[in-house]
C-alpha cells in the first residue's frame, strides 16, 4: 500500500491531478503486469492499461473507500477492461508472446536456471484455468495481494477467493504433471 494513499485518494477525488499522478506512478507497473499476463501482447496491454487509468481518473470522484486499498478498485477496472477487450472479439495473441523481460524477470538468470522453460510451462498451464482462477492466481502470486484485496477486486468473499485459489492450484498442479 502506498504511503499516504488515503490522503492522495482524497485529493484525487477533489480533482487534484498531481495526487492522481502519484497514484498512477505507484500502481502503473502492477496494473500493467496484470493486464499483460491476461492479454499476452505488449501493445494491447499498454492500451488497456491506459484505458484503465483513464476510466479511474474519470470515475475517481465517485470512488468510495470501503476498507480496501485503492488498488482493489484499479484491479477491478483493469479486469473489466480485459473482459471487455475479449468481448469485442479482438484477435487473441499466444501467451507465449509474453516475455520474461516484460514481466521483470532477469533474462540472464532465467537462461542459467531454465526458468524460462518453467515459465512457459506455467503460462501454458494457466490457459487451462477459468478467467476468475487466472485473475486470482495472478493477483495473489504475481502481485502478492492479500486475499481481502483480491476479494474486493473480483467481487467475491474472502472465503470464496481462498476456495477458488485452492482449486486453481490443484488444477495447475495436475496440468503441470
Amino acid at each position: 500500500m502506498l504511503e499516504g494513499e488515503k490522503n492522495l485518494v482524497k485529493l484525487a477525488r477533489r480533482g487534484d491531478p498531481e495526487a492522481f499522478g502519484l497514484l498512477y506512478e505507484h500502481y502503473l507497473p502492477q496494473i500493467y503486469r496484470f493486464i499483460l499476463i491476461k492479454v499476452s501482447h505488449k501493445e494491447q496491454a499498454e492500451d488497456l492499461t491506459h484505458l484503465t487509468f483513464l476510466k479511474a481518473w474519470e470515475g475517481v470522484r465517485s470512488y468510495k473507500h470501503k476498507g480496501h486499498p485503492f488498488s482493489s478498485w484499479l484491479y477491478r477496472i483493469a479486469r473489466n477492461a480485459v473482459i471487455d477487450h475479449y468481448r469485442r472479439g479482438v484477435v487473441r495473441i499466444s501467451i507465449e508472446d509474453v516475455s520474461a523481460e516484460a514481466l521483470g524477470i532477469d533474462n540472464s538468470l532465467s537462461e542459467e536456471m531454465d526458468v524460462k522453460i518453467l515459465w512457459d510451462d506455467l503460462l501454458e498451464a494457466m490457459k487451462t484455468l477459468k478467467e476468475i482462477e487466472q485473475d486470482i492466481l495472478i493477483m495473489r502470486f504475481v502481485e502478492d495481494l492479500p486475499h481481502q484485496e483480491i476479494a474486493a477486486a473480483v467481487d467475491k468473499t474472502e472465503g470464496a477467493v481462498k476456495v477458488i485459489q485452492h482449486r486453481a492450484l490443484k488444477k495447475l498442479k495436475e496440468a503441470l504433471k
